[in-house]
């Protein structure tokens, strides 16, 4: 599975203010810590509070690149911002995201081709997110369709079924697992699929078990990647269980070691 560690994000009070004084070292230490847990890639986002968020975008990519090579998946609501960041990038990047929205997919896709940079693209519009299955599903169509369309390679697309907190849509969660199987049957080649896997335990009180006991799951039914917190160790050894069980890798008795040294 494709893992893009989610702790670089203005959301959270301590990057906040790294971003703000420009504190590259607590950005390095940040980076590097979730890259050596297992990460193949850093979520960046600078926040919602962010005054100057194509600024604030361009400070972080040029400082986690001071740091390390990695994929970077450049996330903000606004184009400026993730624009500010392809610019600057020596490396693969991930525009995270884009809706059903023609208007935004023709503003993304558009930035994805330009930059050579692969597309997430959330199964929602304008109208909010659909309540049930077949409501996502047809969003997911048409995503494909413009894609297709476009020029843009499906190979470089993932889509995400948009997860809710357990708390509220409990009754979703079977449909957002058979989702990330249905997907791969709308088109050839398919679509990769991706989840923001923190969702789904906000707001309750045994997160950690939550997150890996769904992330488990969801690797049964063929989820390419998540964005999910590295620095939990039981959340990382429950990947590589699940990758060994699914046949992805080879068993040895020492298959954690083993894993996380193929990583590097």
């Amino acid at each position: 599975m494709f893992i893009i560690g989610e702790l670089i994000n203005g959301m959270d009070q301590n990057v906040a203010v790294a971003i703000k004084e420009k504190n590259k070292g607590f950005i390095k230490t940040l980076a590097r810590k979730q890259l050596d847990a297992g990460a193949d890639a850093l979520d960046v986002n600078c926040g919602p509070a962010s005054r100057d968020a194509a600024g604030d975008m361009r400070w972080l990519v040029g400082t986690i690149q001071e740091e390390a090579s990695c994929v970077l998946s450049l996330d903000s609501t606004k184009p400026e911002a993730i624009e500010a960041g392809l610019e600057i990038s020596a490396h693969k990047c991930i525009i995270n995201s884009t809706s059903a929205d023609v208007s935004r997919l023709e503003i993304y896709c558009g930035m994805a081709k330009k930059y050579k940079a692969s597309l997430v693209a959330l199964v929602m519009d304008h109208k909010g997110v659909p309540q049930d299955k077949d409501g996502k599903l047809e969003l997911a169509a048409q995503i494909l369709n413009f894609a297709q369309e476009s020029g843009f390679s499906l190979d470089e697309l993932y889509l995400d079924p948009i997860l809710l907190p357990i708390n509220v849509a409990q009754s979703q969660l079977f449909g957002i697992l058979e989702l990330i199987k249905d997907f791969k049957s709308l088109s050839s080649p398919s679509p990769k699929t991706l989840l923001g896997l923190s969702n789904v335990s906000q707001g309750s009180k045994k997160r950690k078990l939550i997150n890996r006991t769904f992330l488990v799951m969801a690797s049964a039914y063929g989820l390419d990647a998540a964005i999910l917190d590295p620095l939990d160790n039981n959340l990382m050894y429950s990947v590589i269980a699940s990758e060994l069980i699914l046949n992805k890798s080879i068993y040895c008795d020492d298959f954690i070691s083993a894993y996380n040294k193929s990583k590097k």
